[in-house]
């Protein structure tokens, strides 16, 4: 996809939804003796998130498995649509475009794995990371520089700021 149409794309979203292993982490699941989950976010994917909802773009959450380690992040990061426990991701992404009152094609969908095609396949953004599954690198809109859990969200968020004007604003509240 050339340049002019990924900034087409990503100038028309209103909600960007992230996976959780492999697209917030780098997939690595840290189990303790006592059966705890422990999993490592980028700090600086944390900003970017940040930074976008504060642009008025929605973001959400779709994973797989359940983790309360999750859960508290999202909430620190001020995620209000968190969906765990979903195997068929699909039918949480509808729900959330439904709730929100938007169409498939004002969603980007970030994911990294087999799971992630059915959205990928419906979104007006698809993007994965640089080290997904080479199936879901084939069907992507756009693939990120970093890895997941290393930047890749921030990338993206990035992405969507400059291409709907709101990043030089965001700049300057730090300059």
């Amino acid at each position: 996809m050339g340049r002019d149409e990924l900034q087409r794309r990503a100038a028309r979203i209103r909600l960007v939804v992230f996976d959780v292993d492999g697209v917030l982490t780098d997939g690595s699941l840290y189990l303790g003796d006592d059966g705890q989950e422990y999993k490592a976010f980028n700090s600086k994917d944390g900003l970017g998130m940040k930074l976008l909802q504060s642009t008025g773009v929605e973001i959400g959450v779709i994973t797989a498995r359940t983790s309360q380690v999750v859960a508290l992040r999202m909430e620190s990061l001020g995620i209000r649509h968190l969906y765990q426990g979903r195997q068929d991701k699909l039918p949480a992404f509808l729900e959330l475009l439904d709730r929100l009152g938007l169409e498939p094609e004002q969603a980007a969908y970030v994911g990294d794995d087999l799971l992630d095609l059915p959205i990928m396949a419906r979104v007006g953004l698809a993007v994965t990371v640089q080290d997904a599954h080479h199936e879901v690198v084939r069907r992507a809109h756009w693939q990120t520089r970093a890895s997941g859990g290393r930047g890749a969200a921030r990338e993206v968020c990035e992405l969507l700021m400059q291409a709907q004007g709101s990043w030089q604003g965001v700049l300057e509240r730090f300059t």
